[in-house]
């Protein structure tokens, strides 16, 4: 069963205002759960783009302020700051000890607790850019601390954006990261090549762009939708001595089903390293 956010008054703060942010607050809306959300951000710009988006929507510059009588506190800062944009919320954090929700990358959940005081519920997500048009992919770890409703809870608020897979071992987020957090731009990289390619076969930019972009999501609908594998659809479509063989023959004499193994191992390890970086 798909969790559905409370239809009991809940408190939502959101500590940062950026994109991110921005698309949990819209899918938070568009739920129509009963909820009461609060959102700080140094900028008072960024504010008053939440503020377009309701009435009912309380917004501060003051993180503290914000974060008091809050149910659950969704840190959205960038990783360079976490640490000095929390650590004065230990008072009120350890006071009233909410569900803390950190779409951070990098940094560790036990690093968070220690700047928060120490033994919170803590839910730590991997979420990524598609997140932006409802099409995300987050994955999620907690700490022993966080409650079965709770959990329920944090997952029911990143649905809104997309599909939710928790993760026992916090250790898997940074092959998450390395997927699905890093992922897009991969798939951005191949159509920029693509529509290239397309272009030097005399194609017109804005032509090329869309055959390649309207093929991607083409593709990965019909992965999604399907019962087949990647690698049967892949097959389906590649005929013996045809065009799609012969490029595809082309890609993997160039070493790309490799390459993508090592450009993951690269994302994941770098992930690692920028974890021991915020600790």
């Amino acid at each position: 069963m798909t969790p559905q956010l409370s239809r009991k008054l809940t408190t939502v703060a959101f500590i940062g205002a950026g994109n991110m942010a921005r698309s949990l607050i819209v899918g938070m809306l568009q739920d129509a759960a009963n909820l009461q959300l609060r959102v700080a951000d140094p900028d008072q710009n960024q504010l008053d783009v939440i503020r377009s988006y309701g009435a009912q929507i309380f917004t501060s510059t003051d993180n503290q302020q914000v974060v008091d009588g809050a149910d659950v506190v969704v840190l959205a800062v960038k990783p360079q700051v976490m640490r000095e944009v929390i650590e004065p919320l230990q008072n009120v954090a350890q006071k009233q000890r909410p569900l803390f929700v950190s779409v951070a990358a990098g940094i560790r959940e036990e690093s968070l607790n220690n700047w928060l005081g120490g033994n919170l519920p803590i839910v730590r997500c991997m979420p990524n850019t598609p997140a932006l048009v409802k099409a995300g992919a987050t994955g999620l770890y907690a700490n022993p601390q966080v409650s079965k409703e709770q959990r329920s809870l944090a997952e029911s608020i990143l649905r809104t954006v997309g599909i939710t897979l928790w993760f026992e071992d916090e250790a898997k987020l940074d092959a998450v990261t390395a997927v699905s957090g890093s992922g897009p731009a991969y798939f951005f990289l191949v159509m920029e090549a693509m529509q290239a390619a397309a272009e030097s076969l005399g194609l017109k930019a804005e032509d090329a762009q869309l055959l390649v972009v309207q093929t991607a999501l083409g593709a990965a609908r019909l992965a999604l939708e399907s019962e087949q594998k990647p690698a049967d659809l892949r097959k389906q479509v590649t005929s013996k001595g045809g065009t799609t063989e012969a490029a595809l023959n082309t890609l993997k004499a160039g070493g790309l089903v490799p390459l993508f193994a090592e450009a993951l191992q690269a994302a994941e390890q770098r992930s690692k390293e920028l974890a021991q970086a915020n600790a």
